[in-house]
């Protein structure tokens, strides 16, 4: 396996490998790892999500998994990278993370079968598929902004080369305690056939992201956390939640929103209580 990784190396963008605790450029030049500057590992033109697709969020929710995956889209200006900060809007209280395991697209793939997928996939990363569920009444359908809001998509640290996806575990962890705990073997659907059933309608390119699911117990963050997601053998992503400079604007648009599909889903699928949870002041 290789890891490549994007950084900020005397002020430019560059791509080097990842050598034990050092990251080595193309012309010789090394910075430690864990005092770079990181971008996100890949330049997608598109991020593509899944909804449901490991059992235990589904059981969580008490919802039984689809015949077939359903996706969403996240836009690239939510792309964010390890060690970066996430934005809770102020104004917004119910920011969720979400580990995955991140697919990576290494040539252009157009109507292939999940057999040929491997092929086609340059390498996986971990990625966080944040969701900012204030805006969950009004953009359910979407998931525009409860998904894709800024700073919402960090992906991270670097992209792995031949990694094998069976058996992998996923840990996400808040301050440092772990609040995700959940293996690749729980997918309905595993990445070659994700990556192939996309590829029916839409074309993916060199370095577009697909992200395959979360295991259950995603849960609020506040300005302060540490949040750390961690997939064995592609490393860790760390995120930093920090509140926004301004508020959600009054003056436009929907607003922020406490109802109980906002809590149920935040909170964790508790549909007990849908209808006689005291009101939020």
């Amino acid at each position: 396996m290789t890891e490549y990784r994007r950084i900020l190396l005397d002020g430019a963008p560059v791509q080097v490998v990842c050598e034990g605790d050092e990251l080595v450029a193309g012309d010789g030049r090394r910075v430690k790892a864990d005092e770079a500057a990181h971008l996100p590992p890949v330049t997608p033109s598109k991020v593509v999500a899944v909804h449901l697709n490991h059992r235990s969020r589904a059981e969580e929710f008490g919802a039984h998994l689809p015949s077939a995956p359903t996706y969403f889209h996240k836009p690239v200006s939510a792309l964010n990278s390890h060690r970066g900060a996430v934005v809770r809007p102020a104004g917004c209280k119910w920011l969720n993370y979400e580990g995955e395991v991140a697919i990576v697209i290494g040539r252009t793939a157009r109507n292939i079968a999940p057999e040929e997928a491997a092929a086609y996939i340059a390498g996986y990363t971990v990625g966080n598929d944040f969701g900012l569920h204030d805006f969950r009444d009004t953009d359910a359908g979407s998931m525009l902004r409860v998904k894709g809001s800024d700073t919402l998509c960090p992906l991270g640290p670097g992209l792995v080369t031949d990694w094998d996806f069976r058996h992998k575990r996923l840990r996400t962890y808040v301050n440092g305690k772990v609040a995700q705990d959940g293996s690749t073997d729980e997918m309905r659907w595993d990445m070659h056939y994700l990556v192939a059933d996309i590829a029916r309608t839409i074309t993916l390119l060199p370095g577009d992201v697909l992200l395959s699911g979360t295991p259950a117990n995603s849960r609020p963050v506040r300005p302060g956390d540490v949040v750390e997601v961690e997939v064995e053998g592609l490393g860790q992503l760390t995120s930093h939640i920090v509140s926004g400079p301004t508020p959600i604007r009054a003056d436009v648009g929907a607003q922020p929103t406490e109802s109980e599909e906002v809590l149920s889903t935040a909170l964790g699928g508790d549909w007990e209580f849908r209808g006689i949870r005291a009101p939020r002041r």
